[in-house]
């Protein structure tokens, strides 16, 4: 099983404030069509397929893989998406606290496995390794949809 852990101050020092509320919208409108937050060409697909009180499914293509998502907005806290079908199985979750000081946090966490492939083998610690690396792992990816969401701020896309 892979399990990793990142979290980012979302007002570092020199960067534009945002609100827990935007910082939410912009959450909750990533969780809904990915290709607005990612690198361009890299979700090439994301489209909201089924809608509850409760939840909402998506299904798109990342990174090449097809996969379905089912997605629970805690509103303003946190967006949990659990893997139903392509590579990985497990949950991923974007949470949004005060630290101690009252300064809002972005953390992200997950616990997934690799569907068909051996517990801990390989191609686990390949992915374990992707997640944690600086560059392109998951603190990089908060990093960006905070960026992303203080342009859309900017732009007056996002409220």
């Amino acid at each position: 099983m892979i399990y990793s852990t990142a979290t980012v101050p979302v007002n570092p020092d020199g960067e534009t404030k945002l609100t827990r509320d935007q910082v939410w919208k912009g959450l909750a409108l990533k969780a809904r069509d990915a290709r607005l937050f990612l690198p361009p060409g890299l979700c090439t697909r994301c489209e909201v397929v089924e809608e509850s009180d409760t939840h909402f499914v998506r299904e798109a293509t990342i990174g090449g893989a097809d996969l379905r998502e089912i997605i629970v907005l805690d509103p303003h806290r946190k967006v949990t998406f659990f893997q139903a079908t392509g590579p990985r199985e497990g949950a991923i979750i974007n949470e949004l606290f005060e630290d101690d000081a009252g300064e809002l946090q972005l953390k992200f966490y997950c616990y997934i496995g690799l569907r068909g492939k051996k517990p801990g083998g390989p191609e686990e610690q390949a992915e374990q390794a992707q997640f944690d690396s600086a560059d392109k792992g998951y603190t990089s990816a908060l990093l960006s949809t905070l960026k992303r969401t203080r342009e859309m701020v900017a732009e007056g896309t996002l409220l």
